[in-house]
């Protein structure tokens, strides 16, 4: 017993480095989207609002794509402290923003380091710790996530109480600093990636090229070339699929597109549910905060609960077995749809605590369902892509809220929302706003029902 309690403690800064690593990405989010009014209001760009997300999720799915093949080529001690210098950098860029353009570069170069980041820190815990320990890692580490819920709207709201939202930026450039040290202090220099794929450039280039297309649509002023600029993107999607099919270099699994299996309709229903409510952490807050003259504290906190009800659905349900996974798919996904009809409603006309109630509905959802969408996604494909459909899940969820959050921000630009959160709008603006997306969440229902009953 007292040898095993050295070898946690031998261990214990190991595993701190991991958190950290971790941290980067699993707070970045939720502390941007409490201090984004702020950030708004000091240096302008609120038709650019969706960008903030959708800027740093495009970044992070190019990262992890990117990661393995960066590991293989400088080592994993070297990649990681570059990525993590990398993240450093971009966080300085949004601390440093005199305008939104730069803000937004700023954010795909955090997404870019913080992408990779993780990527390698789960690469990292093979070369860390003995296999015997490598359950209890991934199961620690998941923690993380559940701590960012807790601690990301705290600390947002802190910075933008006290008018320096900039510091929160800063806050990260010290926290990857110490991680880049300890990176260089713990980690071995020899590479532990199995993966030798080459880069899925051609899918990347049409992914990115399809987001701001997306984007672009909320920031012309003609509502013909909007419709154009949405219609080019969604086919940029497409193609990005199909080029995913007729290649060996894929970002996703060739069945990815190909609704008659598992693996399609799993990955969809992830895209499609992601793409569906990710701009109620867009423009969640703000609207919030200007309906009801809420602090940032409290509209990060109100916000925070979609991703509470995630952390403590999946912490309850998690262990459920293998048989009775299909059910979970199909409540949850039923969840996620209800709660999704009842956050826009509220946060268009209800009060906080309807609010916070129904964002908590709708995270609970994502809880009971998204663990057992993975396994199924992954379970269907093929035993030579299994490996590749694991990688799949996270990314057809960053790609959703990419997709997701540049459509958001076009939407608030055609509703006249481009210069902030006008109260003197009709709220029927905000309805629809956060009810566009609607469809996305019924097809992500139809889906998973489909799925539920393989």
């Amino acid at each position: 017993m007292a040898a095993g309690l050295k070898i946690d403690k031998d261990l214990a800064p190991r595993f701190a480095l991991l958190c950290l690593g971790i941290w980067l990405n699993a707070a970045d989010t939720l502390v941007t989207a409490t201090i984004m009014p702020s950030v708004a209001r000091e240096i302008g760009g609120y038709q650019y609002f969706g960008w903030s997300v959708a800027a740093y999720l495009t970044g992070s799915i190019v990262a992890g794509a990117c990661s393995g093949k960066l590991s293989i080529a400088l080592g994993l001690r070297t990649a990681t402290a570059l990525t993590g210098l990398v993240y450093a950098i971009g966080c300085a860029m949004s601390a440093l923003a005199p305008e939104f353009v730069t803000f937004i570069l700023g954010r795909l170069v955090q997404g870019l380091g913080a992408g990779a980041v993780v990527a390698l820190c789960y690469v990292a815990i093979t070369a860390l710790f003995p296999e015997r320990l490598w359950p209890r890692v991934y199961g620690a580490v998941a923690g993380v996530w559940g701590a960012a819920t807790l601690l990301g709207p705290l600390l947002g709201g802190l910075f933008a109480a006290a008018g320096f939202w900039r510091g929160a930026f800063w806050m990260f450039v010290v926290q990857a600093g110490i991680f880049v040290t300890a990176v260089m202090v713990m980690l071995p220099a020899g590479n532990r990636d199995a993966g030798r794929g080459r880069i899925p450039t051609l899918q990347l280039i049409l992914l990115v090229i399809g987001v701001s297309l997306i984007g672009g649509a909320g920031v012309v002023a003609s509502a013909q070339w909007a419709a154009a600029l949405a219609i080019g993107g969604v086919i940029g999607m497409a193609a990005m699929l199909a080029a995913n099919t007729r290649t060996h270099d894929r970002l996703l699994p060739k069945s990815a597109a190909d609704l008659k299996t598992a693996t399609g309709l799993g990955l969809l229903t992830i895209f499609a549910c992601e793409a569906a409510v990710i701009g109620f952490t867009v423009y969640g807050p703000a609207f919030i905060q200007a309906r009801h003259h809420a602090s940032p504290l409290t509209a990060g906190y109100v916000t925070g609960a979609i991703a509470a009800g995630w952390t403590l659905c999946a912490m309850v349900f998690g262990h459920t077995p293998a048989e009775k996974d299909g059910r979970l798919v199909r409540l949850g996904a039923g969840v996620i749809l209800l709660g999704a009809a009842l956050s826009a409603w509220t946060v268009a006309r209800g009060n906080l605590w309807e609010i916070a109630a129904a964002f908590l509905v709708m995270g609970c959802g994502f809880g009971l369902a998204h663990a057992f969408i993975a396994r199924r996604a992954i379970a269907g494909a093929p035993v030579e892509e299994q490996a590749m459909a694991s990688g799949a899940v996270p990314t057809a969820q960053l790609i959703g809220g990419a997709a997701g959050a540049a459509g958001a921000g076009a939407m608030a630009n055609v509703l006249g929302f481009s210069h902030g959160i006008d109260l003197s709008l009709p709220p029927t603006q905000g309805l629809v706003l956060f009810g566009a997306f609607l469809p996305l969440a019924v097809v992500g229902f139809a889906a998973a029902w489909r799925l539920g009953g393989r």
